[in-house]
C-alpha cells in the first residue's frame, strides 16, 4: 500500500488555503510543515499496522483478582461481552493522599467517549488503593462511565505495569480467543527511551490535551502541567 502513495510534497501542492494577509515566505513553510503533516499521519498508520501484526502476545496464566464497585472480579469477567480489553493502571496507591493530575487528566477526557470505545472493546480503570477510595475520587470528579477496580493483591499491577510495585501508570491490551487470554500490547516507552529535554511520555499521546497545545505557539511548555483543580 505505501508504495502506491503519492508523494506527500505532491499531496501538498494541491492545497489551495489561504489566510489573510499571510505572506510568500509563511506560505512557503506551511506548506512544506504540511508535506510533513501528510508524512506524519502516514507514519502513524504504519506504526498502527505494526501493533496489529504482532504475533500472539504471552498467554495470562494467572487468576489474577480485583475488588470493583459491584464486588470481586477476575481478570475475565473485565472483558464483559467483548473480545478485548484495555486496563489503564492510574497513579492512585495508598501512599498518595490525592489521585494523580496527570493521569486524571487522562481519565477525565476519556469519561466523555467511554460510550463510543466501549462499542468496541472494554477499557476499565485499575489502581492499588482499597476500592472505597477509588469510588470516591471518582465521585468527586463526577464521573459517571469509568470501571473502577481496586488491584489489592497487587499481583496485576507487579506482572503488567511495575515489577517493583512502584505507584506508576500503565496502558495494556488483552485479547480473548476461545477462552485463552493474552496480552496484545502495553505501553512500553519511559524515562530511558525519552529525547533530550523531554519529559517522559508516550506516543501517540493518549491526552488530546497535548496534542491541541502543539497546534499552538506556546506549545506544551517545559513546566506546565493539569492540575486537579484551578
Amino acid at each position: 500500500m505505501t508504495g502506491s502513495l503519492k508523494p506527500a510534497a505532491e499531496l501538498a501542492k494541491t492545497n489551495t488555503t489561504r489566510f489573510p494577509n499571510e505572506s510568500d515566505a509563511y506560505r512557503r513553510a506551511r506548506q512544506a510543515l504540511l508535506a510533513e503533516e501528510i508524512e506524519l499521519r502516514r507514519h502513524i498508520e504504519r506504526v498502527a499496522e505494526l501493533r496489529r501484526a504482532l504475533p500472539p502476545g504471552g498467554e495470562v496464566t494467572k487468576a489474577y483478582q480485583f475488588i470493583g464497585e459491584s464486588g470481586q472480579a477476575s481478570l475475565a469477567d473485565l472483558f464483559g461481552n467483548k473480545q478485548t480489553l484495555i486496563i489503564y493502571s492510574y497513579m492512585f496507591g495508598p501512599q498518595r493522599e490525592r489521585p494523580c493530575p496527570m493521569c486524571t487528566s487522562f481519565m477525565g477526557t476519556w469519561e466523555a467517549k467511554l460510550p463510543d470505545i466501549e462499542q468496541r472493546v472494554s477499557f476499565v480503570f485499575v489502581a492499588r488503593s482499597p476500592i472505597a477510595r477509588l469510588i470516591e475520587a471518582k465521585a468527586a470528579r463526577g464521573w459517571t462511565h469509568h470501571k473502577v477496580y481496586s488491584d489489592a493483591s497487587g499481583d496485576y499491577t507487579r506482572d503488567y505495569v511495575s515489577k517493583d510495585d512502584a505507584d506508576v501508570p500503565g496502558y495494556n491490551v488483552f485479547w480473548r480467543r476461545g477462552g485463552t487470554i493474552r496480552h496484545f500490547w502495553g505501553g512500553e516507552m519511559g524515562p530511558g527511551t525519552t529525547d533530550p529535554g523531554q519529559d517522559p511520555r508516550g506516543a501517540p499521546d493518549m491526552d488530546p490535551l497535548w496534542t491541541i497545545l502543539d497546534t499552538t505557539p506556546e506549545g506544551r511548555g517545559t513546566d506546565w502541567y493539569p492540575r486537579l483543580g484551578y
